[in-house]
C-alpha cells in the first residue's frame, strides 16, 4: 500500500494492484511576518562591529552593546529611549572609524595575557579574580563585566602547577570547562611563559579599551553594499521594518537612505539637526527632493530625556529616538498622531516657552514633516503632533500606510513563493488559481477581522490570467485593500444661542 504526497504518482500508469493513498496537504495559511523589528546603526561600548545582532530588553542590549554615552550617534542612546516607549526588538549594526582598541591587562608578568572580547570602552573595567576552587587542587577564575552576569570558571587545572596551570586556566577561558560552562563571552587569553603561583583574591583589571568614535562620518554610518556588508547596509535582509540610523541629519545621505527603505520595505526615521528652524528644514527636505512615504522627517525639536546611566536629568537628544520606539510599538494599522511619547522631559522649544502655532504646525504639515510637542489633541502630553511621513500626496502621507503596505507586501512576498514551481491550466476550475486564491483570501480575512484593514478584493482567475500569459509561465492575482482611516480631523458643528431649537427625546418611553 504505497503512501506518498500528492502528485508524486503517476495514475494514469499504474500497474501493480493495490490501494496508493496520497497525501493531500491542507490549506496554506499565511502567518504574517514581524511589523515589530527596527534596525539602529550608530557607535558603541562593546559588542561586534558591522554584525547586525538583535537584542529585546534593556538589560539584554547593555549586556550586548553597552549602556547610553553622551556623544553623537550613540545607538544605546536611541536604543534605551526606544525600550522606554515600549520597543521590543532591535537590531543594531554598531560602527567605529577603526581606531578602536581592546581593554587589556597581564596577570604576574608573562603569565597570563588578557584581553576584552570586543574591542571599546565597554571592556574598561572588567575584573579578573583567582581563588581556590572548589576541588582540592584546583582554582577557580571569576570574570566579571559591568552590565554582564559574572563568568565563574571552577576546578580548573586539577593538581597542575607552574606554566601547565596558567595554560589550563587559558584553555578553560577559551574553549569553556567539562560539563561547566562554554568559552568566555567577555574575554579572550593566551597564557606566556610565567610559572609564578596565582595570587588568590587579587583583581586584575582591563584597561585600554577605545570605541573608535572620534570622527564617525556619513560614509561610515551608511557603510558598503558589498560583501562584507557594513553600517546600514548590514541590515539587508534582516526584516527591519523601521530604520533609523542615530543622529544622521546631513541631506546628502537621504537619498541613499529613501533607496534602502525602498529595497527593503521599511520606514526610515530621520531627524534635522537640533534647533533647527521650520523653514530651514523646508528649504532642505524640498532642496533634496524627497516626497516619498518610505521617508520620515522629525522636526529639529529636539529633546530633553531624563538620562538615569549618565545621571543627566535634561540630557539632549535627536527625536529620532522617540518616534523610532514609538513606531516600533505600534501595531502597522496604527498612526504615532496624538500618541503619547513616554520619558520626554520637554522640547528645545517647549523649554524655552515657545508654544507651536496654528501657522507652524501647517508649514510642517505641508513639508512633510512631523513633530514632537505638547500640547497634543488629545491632551497636554507630548506626542505626534502630525503623524505623517515624507510624501505630499493625501493617499500615501500617513504612517499608517507605510507601515501597512510594507507588512502586507513583505508577507505576501514571503508567503505565495509556495506556488512557484506548481502547474496551471486554463480550466476556468483550475486548482491552483483556486488554492492560491484561497490562501490569499484567507489572510486579508484575518486582517480584515483583526480591525487591521477594512475591506479587500482578490482576483485570481482568467480575467487577469489569459491564455497566453498562462502560457508564458505568469500567475497573477490583483489583490485591492482598503486600510482602515486615521482620523486627522475632527469636525464639529456647534449651534449654540437662546433660539435654538433642540429636541428632546423622552427617555422614560424609551425604558419602557
Amino acid at each position: 500500500m504505497p503512501i506518498s504526497p500528492i502528485g508524486q504518482i503517476n495514475t494514469t500508469a499504474l500497474t501493480v494492484p493495490d490501494v496508493y493513498v496520497q497525501i493531500v496537504p491542507p490549506q496554506l495559511l499565511i502567518n504574517g511576518i514581524p511589523s515589530n523589528i527596527g534596525g539602529l546603526v550608530g557607535v558603541a561600548t562593546w559588542g561586534p562591529v558591522n554584525q547586525p545582532v538583535i537584542t529585546g530588553s534593556p538589560a539584554e542590549w547593555a549586556s550586548i552593546f553597552g549602556i547610553p554615552t553622551t556623544r553623537t550617534h550613540d545607538m544605546s542612546t536611541h536604543a534605551m529611549i526606544a525600550f522606554e516607549g515600549r520597543a521590543s526588538a532591535i537590531k543594531a549594526v554598531r560602527v567605529t572609524n577603526g581606531t578602536e582598541t581592546f581593554a587589556t591587562t597581564t596577570i604576574l608578568a608573562t603569565c597570563l595575557n588578557v584581553a576584552s572580547k570586543h574591542k571599546g570602552s565597554g571592556g574598561n573595567g572588567t575584573k579578573i579574580v583567582i581563588n581556590k576552587g572548589s576541588k582540592l587542587g584546583t582554582v577557580q577564575v571569576r570574570i566579571q563585566r559591568a552590565t554582564m552576569l559574572p563568568e565563574i570558571f571552577d576546578n580548573v587545572g586539577l593538581g597542575l602547577t607552574d606554566n601547565a596551570l596558567w595554560l589550563a586556566i587559558e584553555d578553560a577561558i577559551m574553549l569553556g570547562v567539562p560539563n561547566g560552562r562554554g568559552p568566555s563571552q567577555i574575554v579572550t587569553c593566551d597564557a606566556g611563559a610565567g610559572t609564578a603561583a596565582p595570587a588568590y583574591g587579587t583583581a586584575y583589571s582591563l584597561a585600554g579599551g577605545s570605541d573608535g568614535d572620534g570622527v564617525i562620518t556619513e560614509a561610515i554610518l551608511l557603510g558598503t553594499d558589498v560583501n562584507p556588508r557594513t553600517g546600514m547596509y548590514a541590515l539587508r535582509g534582516q526584516d527591519v521594518s523601521v530604520l533609523n540610523i542615530a543622529d544622521l541629519t546631513s541631506s546628502t545621505a537621504w537619498t541613499t537612505m529613501q533607496a534602502f527603505g525602498q529595497i527593503e520595505g521599511c520606514e526610515v526615521v530621520n531627524a534635522f539637526a537640533k534647533s533647527t528652524s521650520i523653514a530651514d528644514a523646508r528649504a532642505a527636505k524640498d532642496a533634496a527632493g524627497i516626497d516619498d512615504w518610505v521617508m520620515k522627517f522629525m522636526h529639529g525639536d529636539w529633546v530633553y530625556w531624563n538620562d538615569t546611566y549618565s545621571g543627566m536629568s535634561r540630557r539632549l537628544v535627536s527625536p529620532q529616538a522617540y518616534m523610532f520606539g514609538k513606531l516600533l510599538a505600534l501595531a502597522p494599522q496604527h498612526s504615532p498622531l496624538n500618541k503619547q511619547m513616554n520619558s520626554v522631559v520637554a522640547t528645545e522649544r517647549s523649554i524655552a516657552g515657545i508654544p507651536y502655532t496654528e501657522g507652524d504646525l501647517q508649514e510642517l504639515r505641508l513639508g512633510g514633516i512631523d513633530v514632537i510637542a505638547n500640547p497634543c489633541p488629545g491632551g497636554r502630553y507630548f506626542g505626534s503632533r502630525i503623524g505623517c511621513n515624507a510624501s505630499s500626496n493625501a493617499a500615501t502621507h500617513g504612517d499608517n500606510y507605510t507601515r501597512m503596505t510594507h507588512y502586507i507586501s513583505k508577507t505576501l512576498n514571503r508567503a505565495m513563493g509556495i506556488y512557484i514551481g506548481e502547474l496551471q491550466s486554463t480550466d476556468p476550475n483550475d486548482d491552483l488559481r483556486r488554492r492560491a486564491k484561497a490562501t490569499l483570501d484567507a489572510f486579508l480575512t484575518a486582517l480584515q477581522e483583526q480591525k487591521q484593514i477594512d475591506a479587500f478584493q482578490v482576483s485570481l482567475d482568467l480575467t487577469n490570467n489569459p491564455a497566453n500569459r498562462i502560457a508564458l509561465g505568469h500567475l497573477e492575482a490583483t489583490v485591492r485593500v482598503r486600510y482602515l482611516s486615521v482620523v486627522e480631523f475632527f469636525i464639529i458643528n456647534l449651534e449654540g444661542g437662546q433660539t435654538v431649537t433642540v429636541t428632546r427625546r423622552d427617555t422614560q418611553s424609551l425604558a419602557a
